[in-house]
């Protein structure tokens, strides 16, 4: 059974013995947000497509934009959470416990960090361009762990390799972060050799000692045996961050789908209110006459937050109703699959509509399209050149990668992984840009 007092911990990676005097009143957890707040890959997200095309006269959901949400849902489970369990648990009071909603919340800016460029059809790319494109021929000069990373290349792992690594030019333990943060960002605590058929895993090999000692510190219960592959069952707020991005991508594409009119007034007005019992629903359209709201988009805007509010207090019932499981580590699935029969039935309809008519809609496929061909080709391109390094084309392309990523190491792995940092830290517009540069269909305006 793990414990709330060895898992919520404000020991950082890379500063463990270091306790500077503090200045003002933040917390460390508090720091750990404002750290990403004002890092320049919390920045890219606002030019990394969520679902549907950034450009466009309607403003839809970035990952920016998304991230944002998601941290404010994250802050409110944690906060309710903690409030709950130390009512049952007073020796928990006037603890680091009482800052969950602050580490969720964090852990909830940074969940989409380590998504490349054009959503999930970028992460299709990279992995395979080595699984089933020009770059299987790398597979008989890496590791077995390197080239099973690399084929089922992971924005969840890639986002605590971000967050932990230590590139060219950093600090010791990347961003520096609290161990609490960390491990509450990985949602697949284990590596990539157990990803089966879905692709899913936590971190890649480069940071598997990393993890291990995060996770062996906080008591977190680890599954595989000795000599065999890394693998830990869930720190316990990994599902508040996970149930706050299932609440939001969810209840918002809904929202972005009626904006855009791929869903119409009615059809997203069922789907919202679905949520509630008839009397609610009552009460809910009486609240928008009695506001005068007329306005369509308007009217969708309040169904949504009151979804969302009692998704969010179905998410926190269900955590903590499931806390000795969550803490033993035999909680299975998510919560919101452990929520009240007719917010799960609801919030399964919203579900199958929008892969009915929303992730497979035109403007997202042709986003997909282009955005696959755009990351092949600059993986392609990229890869040659560390690959051949000394070529001309090689040389020259090379100077074009920032000085934090190691792409003139002497080991292939590293430059391989360089590559893949490099291309996955863009944003969409910039992916677009460098590709066409590189293929010679756009010249820079000086």
């Amino acid at each position: 059974m793990m414990n709330w007092e060895q898992l919520i911990t404000n020991k950082r990676l890379g500063q463990e013995h270091f306790h500077p005097n503090r200045k003002d009143e933040r917390t460390e957890f508090k720091r750990d947000y404002d750290r990403l707040i004002f890092s320049a890959p919390f920045r890219r997200l606002q030019n990394k497509t969520q679902v549907f095309p950034l450009p466009g006269s309607i403003f839809v959901h970035n990952r920016l934009t998304h991230s944002l949400e998601v941290a404010s849902v994250g802050m409110s489970l944690g906060c309710d959470v903690a409030r709950s369990i130390v009512k049952k648990r007073p020796e928990l009071q006037n603890t680091l416990f009482e800052e969950i909603g602050q580490i969720v919340a964090t852990a909830c800016l940074a969940h989409d960090m380590g998504n490349p460029p054009f959503g999930h059809s970028g992460e299709k790319a990279i992995q395979t361009f080595f699984s089933e494109g020009k770059g299987h021929f790398l597979k008989g000069m890496v590791s077995d762990e390197f080239w099973n990373d690399i084929t089922h290349f992971e924005g969840n792992a890639n986002a605590f390799r971000l967050l932990a690594h230590r590139y060219k030019g950093r600090r010791q333990g990347g961003f520096v972060m609290t161990y609490s943060t960390l491990a509450s960002i990985v949602k697949y605590p284990y590596s990539s050799s157990y990803s089966g058929h879905k692709g899913k895993f936590g971190f890649f090999g480069s940071e598997k000692e990393l993890f291990r000692k995060i996770a062996d510190e906080m008591g977190i219960i680890r599954i595989s045996e000795d000599g065999e592959p890394l693998k830990y069952v869930r720190h316990p707020l990994v599902y508040l961050v996970e149930a706050a991005d299932d609440i939001c991508y969810e209840i918002m594409d809904i929202e972005d789908s009626h904006k855009l009119k791929i869903l119409s007034f009615d059809e997203t007005k069922e789907l919202l209110l679905s949520f509630f019992d008839e009397d609610t629903q009552g009460k809910i359209m009486k609240r928008i006459i009695d506001e005068d709201i007329t306005d369509m988009n308007e009217q969708i805007v309040y169904m949504r937050a009151c979804a969302i509010g009692v998704l969010e207090h179905e998410c926190a019932e269900a955590f903590i109703r499931n806390e000795e499981k969550i803490l033993s580590g035999t909680f299975k699935g998510a919560l919101v699959d452990a929520i009240s029969d007719r917010q799960r039935e609801a919030y399964r309809r919203c579900s199958e509509m929008s892969w009915k008519k929303i992730y497979r809609s035109k403007p997202v496929l042709d986003v997909e399209l282009a955005g696959y061909k755009i990351m092949n080709t600059l993986m392609e391109q990229m890869t040659e050149a560390v690959t051949h390094p000394d070529r001309y084309y090689s040389k020259q392309l090379i100077c074009r990668v920032s000085s934090q990523y190691d792409i003139d190491s002497p080991d292939l792995e590293t430059r391989v992984m360089a590559v893949i940092d490099y291309i996955s830290g863009m944003t969409d517009v910039y992916a677009l840009d460098v590709y066409q540069k590189i293929n010679g269909i756009s010249l820079p305006i000086v």
